[in-house]
Formats: structure tokens, C-alpha cells, sequence
């Protein structure tokens, strides 16, 4: 895990038509769309496929990071997040972890991976949204949150 991180990091979502998103993050280029059962074009993940994906991935870096600190090896690691919907939301998050190490060796290791994983953390804490309109000037001209 990085020992110093950005006070903020950012990403930017470029409508293309439908319900379909290229999104810029970190020098990569990723597609976001719904299903066609629910009128995208299957193009790319759900928006909410990419948090479950993002909750996965940093919760599996920060237990190969807590298993290294500690002398452990996590062969085969895996972890799968489930989210349980609720209307427009989750009510639920749920971080499987598999591997072929015996769980006497994963069990102390969850809660001090669950300490250093930013996404999880995040989530856990629910900070506000905050929506600001750009100005012609690329100020903010309301910001509602």
C-alpha cells in the first residue's frame, strides 16, 4: 500500500448517448453501461458493478498488504463483493474472501485490511455528495450538497 496519498483524486465521466459513460481515471479509459435488458447497450459494467469492483479490488490489496506485513502468504486469493439492492441503492455490502490458506491464517488479518482499505472506509463512513455546476470559467457557479 502507498505510503503517502493525494489529498484528492479525481475521474471524469463523458456522457456518449443512452446510458452510456467513457470515464478517464488514472490514464486508463473505461466504458460504463446498463444492460440491454435495462436499455443500454452492454458495453461496459454498471455503474454499480464498478463500485462492487472497486470495494473487491482494494479490500484483496489491502489483505495481500496486511498477509505480507505479517509473513503470511494468501495463495489464490480472491475476494468477491456483493451488493444487495435496495431502490436506488445498497443496503448492503458483502466482501467474500477466498483462498487455498487455511482460515486460521486469513482470520487476523480481515480487520486489519478493513482498516486500509480506502473504499471500504469510505463507504463505511458515507461522506456527503457534493454536486457543483462549472461556471463559464470552470468555477463553481452552484454547488447543491
Amino acid at each position: 500500500m502507498a505510503a503517502s496519498r493525494p489529498g484528492a483524486s479525481s475521474v471524469t465521466a463523458r456522457w456518449e448517448g443512452g446510458w452510456r459513460c467513457r470515464v478517464a481515471a488514472g490514464g486508463f479509459d473505461l466504458v460504463v453501461d446498463e444492460p440491454v435488458s435495462a436499455g443500454g447497450t452492454g458495453a461496459g459494467p454498471m455503474p454499480t458493478e464498478y463500485l462492487l469492483a472497486a470495494a473487491a479490488s482494494c479490500y484483496a490489496l489491502a489483505l495481500a498488504w496486511a498477509a505480507g506485513k505479517r509473513g503470511v502468504r494468501l495463495p489464490d486469493l480472491a475476494v468477491t463483493a456483493t451488493g444487495t439492492y435496495d431502490g436506488p441503492r445498497f443496503s448492503r455490502l458483502r466482501l467474500a474472501v477466498a483462498s487455498t490458506a487455511p482460515p486460521e491464517l486469513i482470520e487476523p488479518l480481515v480487520r486489519p485490511a478493513l482498516a486500509h482499505c480506502y473504499v471500504s472506509n469510505t463507504i463505511a463512513s458515507a461522506p456527503p455528495v457534493e454536486v457543483v455546476l462549472a461556471g463559464a470559467a470552470g468555477e463553481p457557479a452552484l454547488q447543491v450538497g
